[in-house]
């Protein structure tokens, strides 16, 4: 698992600093949210292996962090999406097109890597969602891609970036509610 881990935070780590700089140089929102999504999700690689081993109160604590920061992370694209709305800017497709897709390839190869534990406790259960939400968001700044060279405007990259913060938002919410559940299956423990 440990192996895992660090194979994720490593690739996640090198993606955000890729995509933060290309959703600068393209003008896009959902690379942009995308490069905030890698970022969070390195952070949470990295709480996870601190507390690989640990007793459930502090993977308890850590699982909750990592579900506000993504719901955090959800809140902010959305705010940003919204104040983008009055902008004209159109972000530059082949770029967001280009990106897109490595940052597809590396969150296929993190999501190999990591299927095996997405059954387990809100910590693994959390690794294994930011990987999902990660391929599913990089098929979306693709079609993004597609929709602002296809009609030259930046509603799709806005639209794509509303999408992803619904999905960050979703995963933290079942996160939250798997420590509960796991806070109520073990109280004697978590204490």
């Amino acid at each position: 698992m440990r192996r895992a881990l660090w194979f994720a935070l490593l690739v996640n780590g090198a993606m955000f600093g890729v995509e933060i700089l290309a959703g600068l140089q393209a003008a896009s929102l959902s690379l942009w949210a995308d490069a905030i999504d890698f970022l969070g999700d390195t952070l949470s690689y990295a709480m996870t292996l601190a507390v690989l081993g640990a007793g459930l109160a502090a993977r308890l604590r850590v699982a909750r962090i990592k579900a506000l920061m993504m719901g955090g992370l959800g809140v902010a694209v959305l705010a940003q999406a919204l104040w983008r709305l009055g902008a004209g800017a159109v972000p530059d497709a082949p770029v967001m097109g280009a990106v897109g897709l490595a940052a597809l390839l590396a969150n296929l190869g993190v999501a190999w890597v990591l299927y095996r534990y997405r059954e387990g406790d809100a910590n693994l259960q959390s690794v294994w969602l930011c990987s999902r939400n990660d391929a599913i968001g990089n098929l979306a700044v693709l079609a993004a891609a597609a929709g602002v060279f296809g009609t030259g405007t930046a509603w799709p990259d806005l639209l794509v970036s509303a999408l992803m913060a619904g999905l960050g938002l979703q995963a933290a919410v079942a996160v939250w509610r798997r420590t509960a559940q796991e806070q109520a299956q073990e109280p004697s423990h978590a204490h």
